[in-house]
């Protein structure tokens, strides 16, 4: 595609900084996308991470035996351990080798090409520009490039040509776009670092800087070489070692100036890292100022998106602020935020401004304003000493069309904030249903609604039971008259069963149910026996029927036992 050639109808502006979570799984319906994978693949991506300098956790390649059951369960276990240690590191699972491992649909392009062809159409139009050599993934976005420049008329001068791709978070026009890139070399301030050039496209801009051997603050920190990978500078540093105290309250307070000079001027940042921060001599100078122009993602989005009260530009910056003192402070970036607890640091008044912007408290409750961490005993003390007058006009359409891209930007985090929100309730919910202890729980329960099921199953079976009994025997003994005498079976269980009732005699049902009952019953009766020596009933009464009706045959009553 051409420099100046509008982007084709229908792209995908993706967001770099989602977080990709792999899982092997069988063959089966799911609703993710699926990607096939051999072990020669995880093999291959293993040694393209080698330049990182970390020890990966790959399973052993085995020759003989490798289609063995339990071993092919054995290196699921393993290779599943090694994709969660490449995706829960922040660097690596951001780098263009996992994206392409894990996402080959959405990443399949050739980047550095693409970017190789724009540049070119670019020179093209200014001849005076010259490439020297392409920087090779110096910076970890993966749709932006860098090369090495010079101008032909000045072969010692250095500069860096940046290339890079619209973004997700891209609101404004194609005209106020390319007017606001255009504008970027027309701002001076002491701790931003100059823009040399800029031009911009319908789908991209492109920068050029003065190249500068010492790097950036995070190259300071790291002990590295600017020109090297950023997997190899950063992964994984020889030595661990935080900036002396002065120097963190120096260069904390001058990204603070800055910080607060845009977000009075209504431009939007929300792109702060120790990669982003040139160094030059003692004063730090802001980098990157067209990356929310361009709508990119910030570096640490898959930190703030968590927490909803970081819900606007001014407060990403400051939690970034946050991420570049730890880093400062302690050589290394934190482990997870929000942080619990901080390792000692040179000041306490280090700390207080930590626990301000990454401590669990912060998180939930929001961030602090600019102006307020100027005011802490860390940075209120320290004295600028700059000659450079801070400039930068916006005209006011311009202003106004920023003010609603920021606002665009905000909604989005809003709503990605929102659905991680739903997401981790749903997932907690299902955590906790689907917990040994919970489990245990339900099956209790359900054994204690069975019990009472069947008690009351139970007492309506044995109610129902003595009112059929009741109806049986005013059946069984109509009026009586001299010439028509109650039979004496008839009129032995009537008697018992009104004797039963003054006695309280305990009559259980167990499992018999309301037909089998009424059967039984009509069984005995005809037998001449006691109805209430039925099968399933327990009888308790302590005295004998031939106490109670001595005219009662034995010979009845015992074959009513044996029933």
């Amino acid at each position: 595609m051409a420099f100046m050639e509008k982007p084709p109808a229908g792209k995908v502006l993706l967001d770099d900084t989602v977080p990709l979570t792999a899982a092997i799984e069988a063959s089966q319906s799911l609703q993710s996308h699926t990607i096939v994978r051999r072990y020669s693949d995880f093999d291959l991506l293993n040694n393209s991470l080698q330049i990182a300098g970390l020890s990966l956790p790959l399973p052993p390649k085995k020759l003989i035996g490798n289609m063995d059951r339990e071993f092919i369960a054995e290196r699921q276990k393993g290779l599943q351990n090694y994709l969660n240690v490449i995706t829960t590191n922040h660097i690596l699972s951001n780098c263009e080798l996992v994206k392409k491992f894990l996402d080959p649909n959405n990443y399949s392009a050739n980047y550095t090409e693409i970017a190789l062809q724009q540049v070119s159409m670019f020179f093209r139009s200014e001849p005076k520009w010259e490439v020297v050599e392409p920087l090779k993934d110096i910076g970890w976005r993966i749709r932006k490039k860098y090369f090495l420049m010079k101008i032909k008329n000045q072969p010692k001068e250095r500069l860096v040509l940046s290339w890079a791709d619209l973004g997700p978070d891209k609101y404004l026009s194609d005209k106020d776009f390319q007017c606001l890139i255009k504008l970027l070399p027309s701002c001076f301030h002491p701790y931003i670092y100059r823009v040399t050039f800029a031009t911009a496209n319908e789908s991209s801009a492109l920068l050029i800087r003065m190249f500068n051997e010492k790097g950036t603050l995070k190259d300071l920190i790291y002990k590295s070489k600017p020109k090297d990978p950023f997997l190899k500078k950063y992964c994984n540093p020889k030595k661990i070692q935080g900036l002396e105290l002065q120097q963190i309250k120096t260069y904390g307070r001058q990204i603070l100036e800055v910080l607060k000079f845009l977000h009075d001027k209504g431009f939007p940042y929300g792109h702060l890292h120790a990669s982003n921060v040139m160094l030059d001599g003692d004063t730090c100078r802001l980098l990157d100022l067209e990356n929310s122009l361009l709508g990119l993602p910030s570096l640490y989005r898959s930190y703030f998106s968590q927490f909803r009260k970081i819900n606007t530009l001014e407060s990403v910056d400051v939690h970034c602020f946050g991420h570049l003192l730890y880093e400062m402070t302690y050589g290394r970036p934190p482990d997870s935020v929000p942080v619990d607890s901080f390792p000692p640091a040179p000041s306490m008044a280090v700390v207080a401004v930590l626990e301000s912007t990454l401590s669990c408290e912060a998180c939930k409750n929001g961030m602090p304003t600019v102006s307020r961490l100027l005011q802490m005993p860390l940075f209120s003390d320290v004295l600028l000493t700059t000659s450079e007058k801070p400039q930068f006009k916006i005209p006011t359409k311009l202003k106004e069309a920023l003010r609603i891209a920021k606002e665009c930007i905000e909604k989005r985090l809003i709503e990605e904030q929102k659905q991680i929100h739903q997401h981790r309730r749903l997932t907690r919910a299902q955590s906790h249903h689907g917990s040994e202890e919970e489990r245990k729980k339900r099956k209790i329960l359900a054994r204690k609604k069975s019990k009472r099921s069947a008690l009351e199953n139970s007492e309506e079976h044995s109610a129902k039971y003595n009112n059929s009994n009741n109806s049986g025997s005013g059946a069984s003994s109509p009026l009586t008259s001299p010439s028509s005498p109650t039979p004496p079976s008839t009129s032995a269980a009537l008697g018992l069963s009104k004797r039963c009732k003054e006695r309280d005699i305990c009559i259980t049902s167990t499992s018999s149910t309301s037909t089998t009952t009424s059967s039984s019953l009509a069984s005995c009766e005809h037998r001449g026996t006691c109805p209430a020596l039925v099968s399933g009933c327990e009888w308790r009464e302590p005295r004998g029927l031939a106490q109670l009706y001595p005219e009662f045959p034995k010979r009845n009553f015992e074959e009513s036992q044996n029933l």
